[in-house]
């Protein structure tokens, strides 16, 4: 599991933007990404991180639309991972 560790002065892609989102907030939607970075696949940056090693979840939420009309929309969220102990080797003499 890796940590991201992206600052906003390193943001050159709309998959670091994603990331730093992520970093910063912990959850993001397709609305969000496109609203916000003008990333418009957002699964296929998901998936490519998830590839790379950071720890992502799908949640669906549910929601009416102004048509009264029932959905789900996919939100993203990120888990830090939790510092685990070293093991270090003693070595005596």
């Amino acid at each position: 599991m890796k940590t991201i560790t992206i600052t906003k002065n390193e943001i050159k892609t709309a998959t670091d933007a994603i990331k730093w989102h992520l970093k910063n907030y912990g959850h993001i939607t397709s609305l969000q990404a496109i609203k916000l970075y003008g990333a418009t696949r957002l699964a296929d940056i998901i998936y490519k991180l998830k590839k790379q090693g950071y720890t992502i979840h799908c949640e669906n939420l549910e929601f009416t639309t102004r048509f009264n009309i029932k959905t789900t929309v996919a939100q993203y969220l990120y888990f830090k991972p939790t510092p685990q102990f070293e093991e270090k080797k003693i070595m005596w003499g």
